[in-house]
């Protein structure tokens, strides 16, 4: 039995890598005949990347004890830290958008 799960977790592994480059790599190839139309997520992803660097640089490396037994360093505790804080702000992007538009479409 423990075969099977095995197997059918490698199984699930190759799925999730197939459907991950298909998701991925498959846009990028359909949005090669028109370069043009690369231009506004290009934009996006440079966005998110200079976000991300500000979160970065305000994040803090801070480490419990339970943490260095873990193995963690300080690198891995900024890095995670940069990662949440970004989460948070894009979060809250994302909710103060929401209630924009809907009071925007409410006035109209």
């Amino acid at each position: 039995m423990e075969n099977i799960i095995d197997i059918m977790l490698y199984v699930s592994y190759l799925m999730f890598v197939v459907a991950a480059v298909g998701a991925i790599v498959l846009p990028i190839v359909k949005s090669l005949d028109n370069p043009k139309s690369l231009v506004k997520p290009a934009g996006a992803l440079v966005g998110i990347v200079i976000l991300f660097l500000i979160c970065y640089a305000i994040a803090g490396d801070g480490l419990n004890a339970r943490l260095i037994a873990a193995g963690a360093t300080s690198g891995v505790s900024k890095f995670v830290g940069g990662g949440l804080i970004t989460m948070y702000v894009l979060f809250i992007a994302a909710l103060v958008g929401i209630v924009f538009t809907e009071i925007n479409k409410a006035i109209k």
